[in-house]
């Protein structure tokens, strides 16, 4: 394994992943890998495949090139990242609504009778 390489992408996937705001969890699961395995990336410790480096693309909104460390991140001026966490925010809630966002109206409405119900329950 190149090293230089590995310690390469995974500098600039924390840099993107923080400039978002997103946790490694997050990255991972919309990556569609393992959150340790997310974490070793970034560390250096493991390079991605040539998938996982392109959905590592389009998730973190980098150019290969950036991620490979053949060219420079351009700073991107007045674009507000793609969610907009809240620090009181713990992960889990995050993905919850990401979760919810992705859903058709019918199926948010769906969601929201069934949770409505369970709290009806848990207030008895």
């Amino acid at each position: 394994m190149n090293e230089e390489l590995a310690n390469t992408v995974g500098r600039a996937a924390r840099v993107a992943r923080s400039r978002l705001g997103l946790t490694q969890a997050d990255v991972a699961e919309r990556v569609g890998i393992a959150m340790d395995v997310y974490s070793r990336m970034e560390r250096g410790r493991v390079l991605p495949s040539v998938t996982t480096l392109r959905r590592m693309c389009q998730v973190l909104g980098l150019d290969a090139n950036v991620l490979l460390g053949l060219r420079e991140a351009v700073p991107e001026v007045g674009v507000a990242p793609a969610v907009e966490p809240r620090a009181e925010d713990p992960p889990s809630l995050r993905r919850l609504v990401r979760t919810l966002r992705a859903l058709e109206p019918e199926e948010l409405r769906s969601v929201k009778r069934v949770v409505q119900g369970a709290l009806g329950l848990l207030r008895r």
